[in-house]
């Protein structure tokens, strides 16, 4: 009978621990980084069937690279691009973001990223420095293309050569995995 008193009383502490650290903002912050990067983990991106993919209603975005320079989407017309939109201050942005550096090094010549946030640049590099990223960020200029739309990050897209969006993915997930490699390698070939 102690035995279970005492189990319950350790119990009941560790959580009244865990409440408290999720009160703290410092504490806070990398308590839900850490348990959004274990939910990635089980968590993989879905291939859309060709009957449920939109294609992408104009090319025609204009954003603002990390140098301040002028870029317009419709480069990336007939190619395969990766869109993630995230901040710099979101949970599970930041849980994703090492596997889209990762994803970013093995594909970054064959495959357009772009990786786009409302955050301030100095904010971003700050962030990127911090983390040793390398992934090409922008700030958007014009009005996205309305297939982009959100209310909520992150939010991916992977688009094929002819502008279609086949992945369509709210909140974190491991984007260096083996299918997402294959979805990319198969979109390449075609």
């Amino acid at each position: 009978m102690a035995e279970k008193k005492s189990n319950r009383l350790k119990s009941n502490l560790l959580w009244l621990i865990l409440i408290v650290a999720l009160i703290i903002p410092q504490s806070r912050k990398a308590i839900q980084v850490t348990m959004h990067s274990l939910f990635s983990k089980v968590n993989s991106a879905e291939i859309l069937e060709p009957e449920n993919r939109v294609m992408l209603s104009t090319f025609n975005w204009n954003l603002l690279d990390e140098d301040g320079q002028h870029i317009n989407f419709s480069k990336a017309k007939g190619k395969v691009v990766l869109v993630n939109f995230w901040a710099t201050w979101c949970p599970p942005c930041i849980a994703e973001m090492d596997s889209l550096e990762d994803l970013y090094k093995a594909y970054g010549s064959e495959v357009v990223f772009l990786f786009v946030t409302n955050d301030d640049m100095e904010l971003v590099d700050a962030f990127k420095t911090k983390k040793g990223y390398t992934l090409p960020v922008y700030n958007p200029v014009s009005q996205i293309p309305q297939e982009f739309e959100t209310k909520s990050i992150p939010r991916t897209f992977i688009l094929n050569k002819a502008g279609e969006i086949v992945v369509d993915e709210k909140g974190a997930l491991d984007w260096n995995s083996k299918d997402v490699h294959q979805t990319l390698n198969d979109l390449l070939e075609q």
